[in-house]
């Protein structure tokens, strides 16, 4: 009996989990998960929580609910893995013994790593939306802001979910405007990037709509600490930002252990191959979704688009077969931009955010870096997928690897 682990059971560990136990026979592949708890969280909705748009309840279910007969749940957390005698250590002194690692335990907030972020005005005047606890923190201050400077800040890159600042600042701008005190309140946008985005060609469209929406950009912003009695905010090169009212993302991390263990870099990430997700260092190693290092979003699609390839090589892989459905960094995130409307982009690790329409060529029906009210629905709609769908590894309508077709080069629709 072959024993697979993975560790984690959210996005990227649970499709994982349906996906490789339809493919591996039950009587050869014993296959666990290993959590800390129970509650499966729906990531996306957290940005939408603060605008009233979510209740905390409609973002979490059980996380046993979604992995399948066969797969055994193991709850507690990770003490450290042991490469060498193929074996992850529990905190309670338990241990569980594998022939193949995949590590699924994503990233999170670490305000910790900020000097000031987390003294005296966490969850008063700073606060982030990362996770459920702050998200719920951050709807009563929006609720409660009688004007004044708004700051959203980016700690540094990567962070999970990249687009998740800039459509907070555009829903904040709209969520101020319809309550009838934008004229109150000032909007900052500090960002480590030179840029809006990443990608240049979205950065610029992106920038622009921060100007038409009279949003300040503050570029190659790098934080050194935050003054929490005078509440400013200090840069590398001495920049002060003071704020009311601080919406950060704070420093993104990987899990703890995977330092402990000697397997991360130095944000805790595990260097793999890019396109096979295979660890760098171990060959019966793999780490998948926002665990990786690998160059590109820390987003749930790109979980999706990656594991939907990372089965089918973890087959051939287990088999001696060379691993041939490589990953392209293909991405595609809603970006909410206020009052009903959000735009798409759809890119990978070599192409740009390009304009069309998508997924499929000419019908759409969704435009892509254009804000229309059709991919504020379809941000909306994909809740249900994400529940009734991806968590049960079934197929999307959606090509896993990035298309052409739809998009513009040169002014053509391809």
């Amino acid at each position: 009996m072959k024993r697979l682990v993975i560790l984690g059971g959210g996005t990227a560990g649970t499709m994982v989990a349906v996906k490789l136990r339809r493919k591996l026979k039950k009587e050869k592949w014993q296959i666990t998960v290993v959590d800390q708890d129970l509650q499966h969280l729906y990531q996306p909705g957290l940005l939408l929580l603060p605008f009233g748009v979510y209740e905390p309840h409609e973002l979490v279910k059980p996380r046993d609910k979604y992995l399948p007969r066969g797969v055994d749940l193991v709850m507690g957390e990770i003490d450290k893995v042991d490469p060498e005698a193929q074996r992850v250590d529990l905190a309670d002194g338990r241990a569980l013994d594998y022939d193949y690692l995949v590590i699924a335990t994503g990233t999170t907030p670490r305000p910790d790593q900020t000097p000031g972020m987390e003294e005296g005005e966490w969850r008063k005047s700073i606060h982030e939306f990362f996770t459920l606890e702050g998200a719920i923190a951050l709807r009563e201050a929006l609720a409660d802001f009688t004007g004044g400077r708004l700051v959203v800040h980016i700690t540094e890159m990567p962070i999970k979910c990249p687009v998740a600042p800039l459509e907070f600042t555009f829903l904040a701008d709209a969520f101020f405007e319809e309550k009838g005190m934008r004229d109150k309140v000032e909007i900052v946008y500090a960002t480590p990037l030179e840029g809006a985005f990443t990608k240049p060609v979205a950065s610029a469209h992106l920038g622009m709509m921060f100007e038409n929406r009279n949003i300040h950009m503050e570029p190659d912003f790098y934080i050194e600490h935050i003054d929490p009695e005078t509440r400013t905010m200090v840069s590398m090169d001495e920049r002060e930002i003071p704020f009311d009212l601080l919406v950060t993302i704070p420093l993104n991390m990987g899990a703890d252990f995977v330092a402990r263990s000697g397997l991360g870099d130095d944000l805790n990430y595990v260097p793999v191959d890019k396109g096979t997700l295979l660890s760098t260092k171990y060959q019966n190693i793999f780490a998948v979704g926002d665990a990786s290092n690998i160059p590109a979003s820390k987003a749930g699609s790109v979980a999706h688009f990656a594991v939907d390839g990372f089965t089918e090589n973890f087959v051939d892989h287990v088999h001696g077969r060379p691993m041939t459905d490589l990953f392209d960094g293909h991405a595609n995130c809603f970006i909410e931009s206020g009052h009903g409307k959000g735009l798409l982009i759809d890119f990978n690790y070599d192409t740009e955010p390009l304009a069309g329409v998508y997924p499929y060529p000419k019908v759409g029906p969704l435009s892509l870096l254009k804000e229309t009210r059709a991919n504020h629905w379809g941000k909306l709609a994909f809740r249900h997928l994400y529940w009734n769908v991806l968590m049960r590894g079934l197929p999307m309508p959606v090509s896993t690897h990035m298309s052409m077709a739809g998009k513009e080069t040169a002014g053509t629709n391809v």
